[in-house]
């Protein structure tokens, strides 16, 4: 049988077979990374399911069972792109829990004083940005399709992991892009756009957040622009009770993804424990 490698080869073809299967680029590089993650790991011992099983176990020391399991959900697709079934694992297993952390979740009183830290510090531009994402429910890689063109028409067509839905943006939100829009002498493209012209990137938006922090007093923890998003399914999923039109807003293919982010806090859990008077 023939020895099997991890070339810088393999890589760029799998790289390039996910474009054609319209990967986004966060997913691109992302799967990249744990595949050469992989490929630091392994060094010189040999490319085997032994080798595969001993780097599982040494992920599941360092880093959270999600975020272990989306390293592995990366290798097992370029396992299988190179036709290596035979090396793939299991992913860990993941007792769903009935509620979260107040530790990782963003509540509305945080979310607020960012905005106000925002504008203290950075003036509109980020705040305004900060207001798109959690008003919408978009992805901070969607943040592109939030363009001069589609502000104007008060929706957005939103086109991710090969799937299209129209995102609306509520009138004091589109009162505001207008104006800022106006200010900034924009025509067209994207409204949120880095010193270049290119619409603002993941890492950019990340990094302005993170500087919030301590302005806001605001745990680190919570402040990422992916939990704008969360922020936006729980407040919907509160008014609304309805997981199935929540799950179209934001994008999601599986309900199951969506409960992920409708999770109480421990607090929230607590309380309603209470209230059910079970013990007298």
């Amino acid at each position: 049988m023939k020895k099997r490698m991890m070339e810088a080869s393999r890589i760029v073809a799998f790289q390039k077979y996910m474009k054609q299967e319209e990967r986004s680029e966060a997913t691109l590089e992302k799967y990249t990374r744990d595949v050469r993650r992989f490929v630091e790991y392994l060094c010189d011992r040999p490319l085997d399911k032994a080798s595969v099983v001993q780097y599982k176990n040494a992920l599941i020391k360092e880093y959270a069972v999600a975020s272990a399991n989306s390293m592995l959900a990366a290798l097992n697709a370029f396992f299988r792109f190179q036709g290596w079934n035979d090396l793939c694992v299991k992913q860990f297993r993941v007792q769903r829990e009935a509620y979260c952390s107040e530790n990782k979740e963003l509540t509305r009183e945080e979310y607020l004083r960012l905005l106000q830290a925002a504008r203290d510090t950075k003036g509109d531009k980020l705040a305004l940005l900060l207001e798109t994402i959690c008003g919408t429910g978009i992805r901070v890689s969607e943040l592109k399709f939030i363009t001069v063109e589609a502000v104007k028409r008060g929706e957005a067509l939103v086109s991710c992991k090969g799937k299209n839905r129209r995102v609306f943006l509520v009138s004091v939100l589109r009162k505001k892009l207008l104006r800022y829009i106006a200010r900034e002498s924009l025509t067209t493209g994207s409204v949120f756009v880095s010193g270049r012209g290119c619409p603002i990137g993941r890492t950019a938006v990340w990094r302005e957040m993170k500087r919030l922090c301590e302005r806001a007093g605001v745990s680190s923890s919570k402040v990422f622009p992916h939990n704008l998003r969360h922020l936006f399914a729980r407040t919907f999923y509160r008014l609304e009770n309805d997981i199935a039109k929540l799950a179209d807003i934001l994008g999601h293919a599986s309900i199951n993804t969506t409960r992920v982010y409708i999770v109480s806090t421990g607090t929230e859990h607590r309380r309603k424990m209470e209230s059910m008077r079970l013990v007298i």
